[in-house]
């Protein structure tokens, strides 16, 4: 199945298997009103219920979704669950299937969406990675479930490297880790400026894979495109996609 190309949609381009299929939706196309224009997917911010439930169907109708997109209510951890009709909005952080037609998702404004899956085309994840699940290893456990490091990588539209103000707090507990890290960050009158991406990068370079492809937006600076948290507060989400045929 080929995805129709729509603007109001980030198509990755990537290396994956011709079954695999991963999109990003931007804040354009849907009919939430304002501060949520126009397609909030995200229940628990305070736009109305219905516009967000039409945005929903939208989503799923214009994609042409094999099923409802498995939602998880996340928390920031580094939680890995596999998606599956027996669970109902887990607190969660990332989701995988190694089956056909489940549709792994996560939700953002300037944390990181991370979409995973192997080069044979068998497994997929999706990632919600803010700072503190990329310190905790949320990419690593993501990995661990699906037993391989033979991935392709796609690094969605995040906050950008010139926007992510950070304290010492968050330096140092990267720096526990591995001085790798260090480069990830840059001195700032404020403080710190930390490259998400970076941050992710080092990680997956660390478990070997080297496939890694994205992570040229900044959802601040593009208000037009993206909805931003840091930037807006009462905002919106945008939702990452990947599912297998």
């Amino acid at each position: 199945m080929m995805l129709k190309k729509n603007a109001n949609y980030i198509f990755p381009n990537w290396n994956a298997p011709p079954n695999v299929h991963a999109v990003m939706t931007t804040r354009l196309g849907g009919v939430s009103k304002l501060s949520f224009d126009s397609f909030n997917l995200a229940t628990h911010v305070g736009d109305d219920l219905k516009s967000v439930l039409d945005n929903r169907h939208l989503l799923k109708t214009e994609l042409s979704l094999p099923a409802e997109p498995f939602w998880l209510e996340q928390i920031h951890s580094n939680i890995v669950v596999e998606a599956s009709k027996d669970l109902i909005l887990p607190q969660a952080d990332a989701s995988f299937s190694n089956q056909k037609n489940v549709v792994c998702v996560v939700m953002t404004a300037d944390c990181l969406p991370v979409l995973m899956c192997s080069t044979d085309g068998t497994q997929i994840a999706a990632i919600h990675a803010g700072w503190r699940g990329l310190e905790s290893g949320i990419i690593s456990n993501a990995v661990a479930a699906l037993k391989t490091t033979d991935l392709i990588i796609w690094l969605g539209a995040a906050i950008g490297a010139e926007c992510f103000e950070v304290g010492d707090d968050v330096r140092d507990t990267f720096l526990k880790k591995s001085a790798d890290y260090a480069k990830a960050f840059k001195a700032h009158e404020k403080g710190w400026l930390a490259d998400i991406y970076a941050l992710a990068r080092i990680e997956l370079a660390q478990l070997g894979i080297t496939q890694i492809y994205g992570g040229e937006f900044c959802t601040v600076t593009d208000a037009e495109k993206f909805y931003s948290y840091r930037r807006d507060k009462q905002t919106g989400r945008m939702a990452t996609l990947i599912w297998r045929t």
